[in-house]
C-alpha cells in the first residue's frame, strides 16, 4: 500500500504528459480547415425513422438543396444510427459551411433563398 500511492502519482503524471511528447505540426502532419460543420442529433420514437426521413425529404433536404445551389452551404448529409437498447440518437443531420462567415445572418442571402424557395413547386408536397 505504501508504494501504491507514489506509483499511482507517477503513472498519472506520465499519462497526462504523453500528449506533450507528440511533435505534430500544423500543415506538416495535418491540415487546418476553415470549414465549419453544424451537427444536429435527432432521437425519434421506435419504428418512426422512415416517417421522419420522409418529413426531412419534404423540408430539410429541399431547403439544403436550395442553399447548396445558391452557394450558402458546401454540403449536407444525413447519417442514420441504430442505437443500442434505445439509448442515443437515431439520426445525425450535418451541414458543412465554407467558414464561420457563412453562419452570420445576411439579408441578401435570406432574400435569395426565399425567392428560390417560392419557385420550388414540390416544396412541402406529399
Amino acid at each position: 500500500m505504501r508504494f501504491f500511492v507514489p506509483l499511482s502519482i507517477v503513472l498519472l503524471t506520465l499519462s497526462v504528459s504523453c500528449p506533450a511528447w507528440a511533435d505534430l505540426k500544423p500543415w506538416d502532419d495535418y491540415d487546418i480547415s476553415d470549414s465549419v460543420w453544424l451537427v444536429t442529433t435527432i432521437n425519434v420514437s421506435p419504428n418512426m425513422g422512415d416517417a421522419y426521413l420522409e418529413g426531412l425529404k419534404r423540408s430539410w433536404i429541399t431547403q439544403n438543396e436550395i442553399a447548396r445551389e445558391l452557394g450558402h452551404i458546401e454540403d449536407y448529409k444525413i447519417y442514420r444510427n441504430e442505437p443500442f437498447e434505445g439509448e442515443g440518437f437515431n439520426f445525425l443531420l450535418v451541414v458543412k459551411f465554407k467558414d464561420t462567415s457563412d453562419l452570420a445572418p445576411s439579408k441578401e442571402k435570406y432574400k435569395a433563398f426565399v425567392k428560390k424557395w417560392g419557385r420550388k413547386k414540390y416544396a412541402f408536397k406529399k
